[in-house]
């Protein structure tokens, strides 16, 4: 039975458990000797560690080890530059007399896949429009099987189980919200964007069932979602038959969405529904990030360095539930075009406290006052 959760490593902790290994390297330092750089997870978050001079006998079986494996390690929790990280004294991979339980390793969004995928395609399936209506719907059918377990990255912002789903549908809930208060804007069209904008990551990353993901394809690194997005609507729209200007202007919004070319993005949105589309993403992304990073500080102290967030630590207020207080529960279900909510994935572990709960209501119907703080506060 799992012992030490992530979330709950402390400097100084001596520990020793199994873990599910993200990223792996045996590297070269600056005195000249092999070290292991490692980064290890469970289903609560990720830590790096490091094991230092690791001999030549040491290194053919560090490299048997590799991305989605579990391993037992013995480790010191430390910090550096207020990062938790494990020094680690020893480590070997899982066999099955351990008897570690999947569930355990397996980061997942905090909503069931199939409700989430349901939420959209009824999104889609109800657009005005009959061009992007048969579009988005086609787009969802041809894409269900991976679309269902497959993370929206290889680390970071919605790194788990069924990421890309709960990123689409948030920021599809956020989205229109938005048109609500911004009458002039196309409704399908933002939504459109949403569903579309990170389709091809499910070519671009690599993934197993479990969401997760060793790196990038072939295509991935060559290449990119935004290219591959670019190219699959181009090929896809020109099968439909559809309107070439409203097929350019999808294009353009995948093009677009990154916003600057040092993020993969030749040009900067050029449409209302396309600059749109670009907060939709940032806003989830990032707020994505600080609730993550903030989920394992005990209030009225700060979190790790986030360096997705310009190495910022995050504070969490004095007033913020502590862990025990949260309660276990089911939310309405994703289909419901209304709220959204949905169902915790079974695997994922995943609580909420009770007040968090009932803020993130709020959070939802002032997304206007969210989107105008992120248009300020992120300079992209």
């Amino acid at each position: 039975m799992k012992q030490f959760y992530v979330n709950k490593l402390k400097k100084d902790m001596e520990i020793m458990d199994f873990f599910m290994v993200r990223m792996i390297g045996i590297k070269i330092g600056s005195n000249g000797k092999q070290y292991l750089d490692i980064t290890l997870g469970d289903k609560t978050g990720e830590v790096h560690s490091k094991k230092w001079d690791v001999s030549e006998a040491e290194a053919s079986s560090l490299n048997a080890i590799k991305e989605g494996d579990l391993v037992k390690v013995k480790a010191t929790v430390t910090e550096w530059q207020n990062q938790t990280q494990l020094r680690i004294m020893r480590i070997r991979k899982a066999v099955p007399q351990d008897g570690c339980e999947i569930a355990d390793y397996i980061k997942a969004a905090p909503e069931r896949p199939e409700e989430m995928y349901d939420y959209i395609y009824n999104v889609a399936d109800a657009m005005a429009d009959p061009d992007l209506r048969r579009l988005c719907t086609r787009v969802l059918k041809d894409n269900r099987e991976r679309i269902m377990y497959y993370p929206a990255a290889t680390r970071n912002h919605h790194a788990e189980y069924a990421g890309l789903l709960f990123h689409m549908k948030r920021m599809l809930m956020t989205g229109l919200r938005v048109c609500e208060v911004y009458t002039d804007l196309d409704r399908d069209l933002v939504a459109a964007g949403v569903i579309v904008h990170d389709i091809q990551k499910l070519f671009e990353i690599e993934s197993d069932h479990n969401g997760v993901s060793p790196g990038y394809s072939f295509e991935g690194q060559l290449l990119g979602h935004i290219v591959m997005g670019v190219k699959y609507l181009d090929e896809l729209t020109g099968e439909l038959g559809f309107p070439r200007e409203k097929a350019l202007m999808l294009e353009h919004m995948v093009l677009s969405h990154h916003y600057e070319p040092e993020y993969g993005s030749p040009k900067k949105p050029l449409f209302p529904e396309a600059e749109v589309l670009h907060y939709l993403d940032i806003l989830d992304a990032r707020l994505f990030d600080m609730f993550d990073a903030l989920a394992p500080a005990e209030p009225g102290t700060f979190s790790d360095r986030v360096w997705t967030l310009d190495n910022r630590r995050l504070y969490k207020p004095s007033t913020a539930p502590r862990p025990e207080e949260t309660e276990s529960g089911e939310s309405t279900a994703a289909g419901n075009p209304e709220t959204g909510q949905g169902k915790a994935h079974p695997g994922s572990g995943v609580t909420r406290p009770k007040a968090s709960r009932e803020r993130m209501e709020d959070r939802d119907t002032a997304i206007g006052r969210a989107l105008k703080a992120a248009q300020t506060e992120m300079k992209l």
